[in-house]
């Protein structure tokens, strides 16, 4: 999954709430048929979502978050939401990859129901349990794994299975977010998105916590409100100053390198292959957004 830097969550039961969230500044929505939709309007939420993606054009990804495994929806919510404009499932309340196994069983099953090619739609586990944390690099080992987000938010799912108390500074979830990280990137994925933050009026507090985390290795960020995705877009992306940065610094190693030279001096740091290929990324991720 390419690695989008904002992820703006909307209920699938708000058909015009779909709509705003594809017209906002966010990469990429994540439509809701959980927790975020009565239990008498999940079969509204599945034609809606549906409805949405026979639509759908451009380049903004589009995202589904299904019921768990242990509810009655979760079937029908793969079997008539599977679509060719989906970018992928991401699944909840995950305990083990046995449950991932299951959920690319199904897709499978709508793929070739729908007359999509096998593979089209990516899973992407969301790790709000102990034990899906537990055994990430396990779970991250799945099929059709296209990324992944990991969960830290104030007093939700992930705070009570595990049992810490939020705060703002994140101190009690830096290991929890930091093995996400690793096992993503020992598995090779580009997307790593970090869910969420609630407080919906604080930007402040919301870019110091999306900048903490970018810093930590996070490429992107699920959001609750549009107002979100601009602080986002920008914490998570390449600032013009970093940009003209890493553009000089190859440019120097590669003048640096057709003269014979294996590292450089640049703006008075020692620059090598290492930096140069660290900067060549930086400024790939910040060109597919």
């Amino acid at each position: 999954m390419k690695p989008y830097r904002s992820l703006l969550f909307v209920p699938g039961h708000k058909r015009s709430w779909i709509d705003k969230a594809l017209a906002s500044e966010a990469d990429a929505i994540i439509i809701d048929l959980e927790d975020s939709v009565p239990e008498t309007d999940k079969a509204l939420a599945r034609a809606n979502a549906r409805d949405a993606l026979s639509v759908h054009t451009g380049d903004k990804g589009v995202l589904i978050r299904p019921n768990a495994l242990d509810t009655v929806h979760f079937g029908a919510d793969i079997a008539e939401t599977t679509h060719g404009n989906l970018t992928g499932f991401l699944l909840p309340k995950l305990f083990s990859r046995d449950d991932v196994v299951r959920f690319d069983a199904l897709v499978t099953a709508a793929e070739i129901a729908h007359g999509i090619s096998r593979g089209t739609v990516q899973l992407i586990p969301s790790l709000e349990t102990a034990a899906s944390i537990s055994k990430v690099d396990e779970i991250l080992a799945g099929p059709r794994i296209g990324g992944v987000m990991a969960a830290a938010a104030k007093d939700a799912d992930v705070s009570r299975e595990v049992g810490f108390s939020w705060t703002a500074e994140g101190t009690e979830t830096l290991y929890l977010r930091s093995k996400v990280v690793l096992a993503a990137r020992a598995a090779g994925l580009r997307s790593i998105v970090l869910g969420l933050w609630q407080e919906v009026s604080n930007l402040e507090g919301l870019r110091r916590f999306a900048a903490a985390n970018h810093g930590l290795g996070y490429t992107g960020q699920v959001l609750i409100h549009p107002t979100h995705a601009p602080v986002t877009n920008e914490s998570y992306g390449l600032s013009p100053a970093m940009r003209d940065y890493y553009q000089g610094l190859v440019e120097a190693f590669d003048e640096g390198q057709s003269r014979g030279h294996g590292a450089v001096s640049y703006r008075g740091d020692h620059i090598d292959l290492a930096h140069a290929n660290h900067a060549r990324q930086a400024l790939a991720f910040a060109g597919s957004n």
